[in-house]
């Protein structure tokens, strides 16, 4: 079903900026109006309303473009998806990887209340940035000394979330390419580290912040890693709005915070929290 681009992002933006705006205007009033009398009530109606939001990117990916996501993921953890507090450590393969997280989040009936750590810039954005702001996404400026609290605070905020809820925290910290991997590798012989040859190195300060703050309320911790196959092309933004399809590999590794466990993606197993 491919077609021209232009034909389908026009009136698609459309839909979405201005059905956007009404359910930004939904989580305003019920921000200034309903939360102060009951967070819990407030964060039930918003999962809603944000998820009529979310639904219009997901029916991109799934049913426009026809993305097929092959999740592979041991039956105990598949399971529990949706249906547990988890922390996701995804990385960062393309620029629709956050698309991709939500069609599995739609899948596992949790996409209202997934909430992601992202760029402070993004909150910003007209509809979808303001949109994540009233979800409660937590916004960092990538320095450490500004970052610590804001981290700190968010998590907690997060302790009396009244439905399971997904929290995304992309360790790479960037998006991959083969110039950033080349760096990564570089990195990794001069400290003696696994060469790694998919992903890059894990920023590992937010993660133990995450764990140290979210270990006695959040369960789980799945470590997600996307890959497209060869034989398959890389799906982006403007082969979706084409009408493209593409496959997606995703692979849920499931870890209890219970135990202690390595850290992040297959090449740093020497650092424990």
């Amino acid at each position: 079903m491919a077609i021209a681009a232009a034909t389908v992002i026009v009136p698609l933006g459309i839909l979405f900026f201005i059905s956007g705006l009404f359910v930004n205007l939904i989580q305003a009033v019920c921000f200034v109006l309903i939360r102060p009398l009951s967070k819990k009530t407030y964060r039930k109606i918003n999962r809603v309303v944000a998820e009529l939001l979310w639904l219009q990117l997901v029916w991109l990916v799934d049913w426009w473009a026809g993305v097929k996501i092959n999740v592979f993921a041991d039956n105990e953890s598949f399971s529990l998806m949706g249906k547990e507090h988890a922390l996701l450590l995804p990385n960062h393969r393309s620029d629709i990887d956050w698309l991709v997280g939500w069609v599995l989040a739609q899948r596992s009936g949790c996409l209202g209340s997934s909430i992601a750590v992202m760029k402070k810039s993004s909150k910003f954005l007209p509809v979808i940035g303001w949109s994540m702001w009233f979800s409660e996404y937590l916004f960092l400026e990538r320095s450490w000394a500004k970052d610590e609290n804001t981290i700190k605070a968010g998590l907690q905020r997060l302790r009396d979330y009244p439905q399971p809820f997904w929290l995304a925290l992309f360790v790479e910290g960037t998006r991959f390419t083969q110039a950033k991997l080349v760096a990564a590798q570089e990195y990794a012989t001069s400290q003696g580290l696994p060469i790694p040859r998919n992903v890059l190195i894990p920023r590992t300060k937010g993660f133990v912040s995450a764990v140290s703050h979210m270990r006695s309320f959040v369960p789980a911790i799945y470590d997600i890693t996307v890959a497209i196959p060869k034989s398959s092309p890389s799906p982006t933004m403007l082969r979706l709005f084409k009408g493209q399809s593409s496959v997606s590999l995703m692979c849920v590794f499931s870890k209890d915070f219970t135990f202690k466990f390595c850290i992040i993606v297959k090449f740093r197993p020497s650092l424990k929290v």
